[in-house]
């Protein structure tokens, strides 16, 4: 492999990647890094092995990935290079996710795609590769050069956000994302008004920040039901089935007590039984308090099921 620069050529369609991913499927040899163990400490990079290639390509159907392949041994400033990147990443916030290969541990990896040289990066969208760099930069080039990367692909209709991925602490713990701080503080601190503007600046910065997005749920959920008297929001319920604030707050208030699948169950019949702008009014109230759980918790994917039988 050579270790001099050369211009990037054209690779698309050329670089078979999901052949390496195919590969990569086996079971990850005991100690190896996981898929989604960051590099260096930055929420947005990953040091791309053998085993978790195939997790850091699909993440490009999210939103776009950068292969950034270097050699300490090689060429030590490749991997200052990388380096820079996982700081760029982070600056980003989530617009790129770098993939940071060393190629004298994942020698595999840098076959697959046929690597001349390093450095090297590739940018993948959608799961297709295509040649970015093949030069050393410093960093303020190179982080003129992702702006202007991410701004053509605003304009191409590309705005998805990875989400970040946590170091973890020296206990093992993920450690805190210093992002979602202020709007913890203001929780611990009774100051629900507080946490909502928070977490709201951080779904407007980043939509798809699915954490945010579930905080800032949470955090509403708790401001609707600030002095309600359970007992009397119960009676009003019973007495108006198809009241949707009536039933809408008594679903707030199972939530908030733990009673998952009664809050959704209730939802998923009030919509059962209403139509036009009661029905969407319930199902809007129903996503968000999916939302406030996690689209990925089982009670909330049957719940899901159940809202589509219920619509159709």
């Amino acid at each position: 492999m050579t270790q001099q620069p050369n211009r990037p050529t054209s690779i698309r369609g050329a670089v078979d990647l999901s052949g390496l991913a195919r590969q990569s499927a086996a079971p990850a040899p005991a100690g190896a890094p996981a898929g989604g163990a960051p590099a260096g400490g930055s929420s947005y990079s990953v040091d791309v092995t053998e085993q978790n290639f195939q997790e850091i390509v699909e993440a490009s159907l999210t939103a776009p990935v950068l292969l950034a392949f270097y050699s300490p041994s090689r060429m030590p400033e490749s991997a200052a290079m990388a380096d820079d990147l996982r700081v760029l990443s982070d600056e980003f916030e989530g617009r790129f996710l770098v993939g940071c290969v060393d190629i004298d541990t994942a020698p595999a990896v840098a076959q697959a795609v046929q690597l001349p040289s390093v450095p090297y990066v590739f940018a993948v969208v959608d799961g297709r590769p295509a040649p970015l760099l093949a030069d050393i930069a410093p960093i303020d080039q190179l982080r003129t050069a992702l702006t202007q990367i991410s701004q053509q692909l605003t304009v191409s209709g590309v705005s998805g956000r990875h989400q970040p991925r946590r170091a973890a602490s020296a206990d093992g713990e993920p450690a805190e994302d210093p992002r979602y701080v202020p709007a913890q503080d203001a929780l611990a601190a009774g100051d629900v008004d507080g946490a909502i503007a928070e977490y709201q600046k951080l779904v407007d910065a980043n939509p798809a920040d699915a954490e945010a997005a579930a905080g800032l749920a949470m955090a509403s959920l708790l401001k609707r039901t600030q002095g309600v008297d359970l007992n009397a929001a119960r009676a009003a319920a019973a007495a108006n089935p198809d009241d949707i604030a009536a039933q809408t707050l008594v679903a707030d208030l199972d939530l908030l007590g733990g009673h998952v699948d009664d809050a959704f169950d209730r939802l998923v019949e009030l919509v059962r039984r209403t139509a036009g702008d009661e029905r969407n009014q319930a199902r809007e109230h129903l996503i968000a308090l999916f939302g406030a759980v996690g689209n990925e918790d089982p009670r909330v994917l049957r719940a899901r099921q159940n809202l589509a039988s219920a619509l159709f």
